[in-house]
């Protein structure tokens, strides 16, 4: 009997922008800033213009981001970015979340150790410390050349000032109504007459623009041994939480090389843990590097089975072998090699699904949503990838008076109980459990591609455990099946996750036929409304990809090569609040 489900979840009249032709992407010669908020993209480019390169324009874009975009920009989460400097220089600066030392590994269980429901998301137990700030401190103060003030006032002007709301824009905010309403705090700042703030209204923000001021004239002192950590601490005691005035006196970013792989002759600048991402990232990109993908083309049952194969292996390891590398040995360089990859390929049966149940952190060879996504590129040749979050739309919805910004709720993505799955369905291991200080695994992937040593890709997304399908796919969209950055993103995406043992598919991703020949062999299709957003640049070479592409007499599927020169801007349209702009 066939396996075969396909289940259409949430799609009502959402569009899916890759059903037509993409648009071009936005085209220019001298910087290009790709964000899904287009009034935090205009900031990154009004830094660009000022002189600023892309590290400034880059932290310009994140304090941005906190105001913009409420939900998921922010100052009280934490990320990842990686940068490669014109020199050539690869540098990676972890600023993820860090666990309050009173947390521990029982810290979301009953008695009975069995998982408190939505403890770990909701509330002030499931925030970590943020690390935000003191990521983009020390990426301005040793890469950037613009002051601190300077970097900063496009971020407070939109604070104080206010800016007004598009329909996406107050679309998100309506998703939080509920928790606004229970919070009498949050209802005055983000509702109106108890209901959501709607296209059209101005949001201003004084207490944030305080917040922006106070680190702007003091540095990040004012945030972590100031006011701001403060006020969060006598907020979290209030209310149960964990935070010592120590967890955040004690946090820093730290900075060091971001995880290398090639693929097909380009090499990959990806995160490195804390994040699992990079390393699922170059895991598959491995696997896949042997079949001739861009000969079997873009949707194919034999493409899609192969993928899915090459996520399936990449997360049993993604959940399973990795841990904040302080507190844990992880094996990266074996799981990214490509020896490691060719013993993976000779499981993978290429007429036959995998059991997900067969897999697991023990198996041979192996030894385990919302969030925003930024990529700048300047004239000279600096890039910078930034992907950050909050967690959850809101984080764990809770505000300490008199900051202006939400929480995350990151302790989520810990190992809350090992067998049991967080928000994303991730089922993690022990090296990823709760310890005072850890900084918990993530999915993350700020990735940059090089080619011929010149930078060629910045991309990353959104999307929780999708972030790293959603790379992988717009890594193979240019270089194996010959896309424009901006079809590359748009293109409908395909994930799998190792459990569920599931095939995830957005609209129009799957043909009808495609599905059945996939569930012929094995495996259970479930259509889903569109997922992450990928906000990448591709800087032209005039060279095409390496990939094999279709020809049709004199004309082939690509159209105009990357002209030298060049860079051009992908925004993905699943977030129409966004833009590509070019300095």
């Amino acid at each position: 009997m066939l396996r075969f489900s396909l289940v259409l979840v949430g799609v009502g009249l959402l569009a899916t922008p890759a059903l037509a032709a993409s648009p071009a992407p936005v085209e220019g010669q001298r910087g290009m800033v790709a964000s899904d908020q287009a009034l935090a993209a205009e900031v990154g480019a009004e830094i660009l213009r000022a002189g600023g390169n892309a590290v400034d324009a880059a932290v310009a874009v994140g304090y941005a981001q906190a105001v913009v975009n409420p939900c998921c920009g922010n100052l009280g989460g934490g990320g990842f970015m990686t940068l490669r400097l014109a020199d050539g220089q690869a540098v990676f600066i972890d600023f993820r979340e860090a666990a309050p030392k009173a947390a521990g590994p029982n810290v979301f269980l009953d008695d009975q150790g069995k998982v408190i429901p939505r403890a770990s998301l909701d509330g002030w137990r499931a925030a970590g410390v943020s690390g935000t700030v003191a990521g983009l401190e020390l990426a301005l103060s040793r890469f950037g050349t613009m002051k601190r003030a300077d970097v900063m006032a496009p971020a407070i002007r939109l604070a104080r000032d206010g800016f007004i709301l598009t329909r996406p824009d107050a679309d998100i905010i309506a998703t939080g109504s509920a928790a606004f309403r229970a919070d009498p705090a949050l209802a005055h700042y983000w509702l109106h007459d108890g209901e959501p703030l709607k296209a059209g209204d101005s949001l201003v923000q004084s207490q944030l623009a305080t917040t922006l001021q106070g680190i702007s004239d003091q540095g990040p002192d004012y945030f972590y041994k100031g006011p701001i950590a403060a006020a969060i601490v006598a907020a979290s005691e209030k209310n149960n939480g964990l935070f010592s005035l120590d967890d955040f006196a004690n946090y820093t970013a730290r900075i060091g090389k971001p995880l290398e792989c090639s693929y097909r002759g380009y090499e990959i600048l990806t995160a490195a843990p804390p994040s699992a991402g990079g390393l699922a990232v170059c895991e598959i990109l491995n696997i896949l590097e042997f079949y001739p993908v861009g000969y079997l083309g873009f949707g194919s049952a034999d493409t899609v089975h192969l993928m899915t194969e090459a996520m399936r292996h990449a997360f049993v390891d993604r959940n399973s072998a990795i841990g904040d590398p302080a507190f844990v040995k992880n094996p990266v360089e074996r799981l990214i090699s490509k020896d490691y990859a060719a013993a993976l390929r000779l499981t993978i049966d290429p007429y036959k699904a995998t059991p997900s149940e067969t897999l697991s952190g023990t198996t041979s060879p192996h030894e385990g949503t919302e969030t925003t996504s930024f990529s700048v590129v300047d004239k000279a040749g600096n890039a910078v990838a930034v992907t950050y979050s909050l967690n959850a739309y809101f984080g764990a919805r809770v505000m300490a008076p008199g900051t202006g910004f939400f929480l995350n709720d990151t302790m989520d993505d810990f190992t809350i109980k090992v067998g049991a799955a967080n928000l994303f369905g991730l089922v993690q291991g022990e090296a990823n459990a709760i310890a005072p200080s850890k900084r918990p695994v993530s999915s993350m992937a700020p990735t940059i591609v090089v080619k011929d040593g010149r930078p060629f890709m910045v991309l990353g997304s959104p999307g929780g455990s999708r972030i790293i399908t959603a790379v992988v796919e717009t890594i193979l969209n240019v270089v194996d099946f010959g896309m424009t950055i901006q079809e590359a993103v748009n293109a409908p995406r395909v994930h799998a996750q190792w459990l569920p043992d599931i095939l995830f598919a957005e609209p129009y991703a799957l043909s009808p036929d495609t599905v059945r020949a996939l569930a012929e062999r094995g495996h259970t299709v479930r259509l889903q409304k569109p997922w992450g957003a990928v906000e990448a640049i591709l800087l032209g070479s005039g060279a095409a990809p390496k990939g094999e592409l279709p020809s049709f007499g004199d004309d082939t599927v690509r159209g105009e090569l990357p002209r030298p020169g060049y860079i051009y801007g992908g925004h993905d349209a699943r977030r129409p609040a966004g833009a590509a702009i070019a300095e």
